[in-house]
């Protein structure tokens, strides 16, 4: 089982915790690092966020806002060497897919491989508004945000014309390690689920720490398993990630469900609180959770 740390960014938006959140987190055993996006909060909204009991993101950006996960990783990998990140996540549709795939790539290489991009379509329609891009349609958008980015990603003068991303033959250098980011599909929703399936490298579902869990995972895999095979896949080849415990004992059971990392939040807030706490996380819940 491998362990990584979610609302990294948020928890540690300053560049001295920032810092010491990923050197810590890298010698004491995590896997990765995980940050949010949101790129504005608008004033009004329904409240629709989940993780929150008012459905509003109060909480969320009450400790120093949410920083850019793409600028705020590139800074932590210079002062890390092993940890990988990820984003939890990037809010595609709301991005320019071509001058994304740059950034994306200027990281992956950067961090000699280490990014994956988490990418969801989000629940803030306002968001969209504050930005000038059209709520309808965005899960065929984002749909075609990743093949287009994929193939900037691989081909030397990529070209795509979809119905909604469209450019004519490019250069986009530099291109990441391989040729390719990992594409983390999150959402809880079974649309998610089979977009994990048809065309993800992994899925977050990003069910929140609560009982919910052990209701919703199950159908959640076995629809991401479903597609996969449908699209002639391997279900196998997604790498599966949840959040949802801290004990060792816990954990067991997600490794029964194909789950191949977990996550936490960090609880403290001062730097030798944060070494506390996640090396004693690490003594009693990654060592013994190594080979499960």
């Amino acid at each position: 089982m491998k362990w990584g740390i979610v609302f990294s960014s948020t928890t540690c938006p300053d560049p001295e915790r920032a810092a010491a959140l990923g050197e810590i987190a890298e010698e004491v055993g995590f896997e990765s690092l995980w940050a949010p996006e949101h790129v504005v909060i608008p004033v009004e909204y329904v409240p629709r966020y989940e993780a929150s009991p008012t459905g509003r993101l109060d909480r969320l950006g009450s400790r120093g806002g949410i920083p850019d996960p793409i600028v705020w990783f590139a800074y932590v990998a210079a002062r890390t060497s092993r940890i990988r990140f990820g984003t939890g996540v990037v809010i595609l549709p709301e991005h320019n897919p071509v001058s994304y795939a740059k950034s994306c790539a200027t990281l992956a290489t950067l961090s000699a491989g280490r990014f994956m991009l988490g990418v969801g379509v989000g629940w803030c329609p306002e968001e969209y508004e504050a930005l000038g891009v059209p709520w309808p349609n965005r899960g065929k958008r984002i749909d075609e945000c990743i093949e287009a980015m994929r193939t900037i990603w691989r081909e030397p003068q990529p070209s795509y014309d979809g119905e909604y991303v469209r450019f004519p033959a490019i250069e986009s250098d530099p291109k990441p390690p391989g040729g390719a980011v990992p594409i983390v599909i999150g959402g809880n929703s079974m649309a998610a689920a089979s977009r994990a399936g048809r065309t993800g490298d992994g899925y977050f579902p990003a069910i929140f720490p609560t009982e919910k869990v052990w209701e919703d995972l199950p159908p959640l895999l076995a629809q991401v398993r479903a597609s996969a095979a449908e699209a002639g896949r391997d279900p196998a080849s997604i790498e599966i990630t949840s959040g949802g415990v801290r004990t060792a004992e816990d954990a067991r059971w997600f490794a029964d469900q194909g789950v191949h990392r977990l996550t936490i939040a960090v609880r403290s807030r001062t730097i030798e609180d944060m070494r506390e706490e996640l090396k004693r996380f690490a003594d009693e819940v990654i060592e013994p959770t190594r080979d499960l």
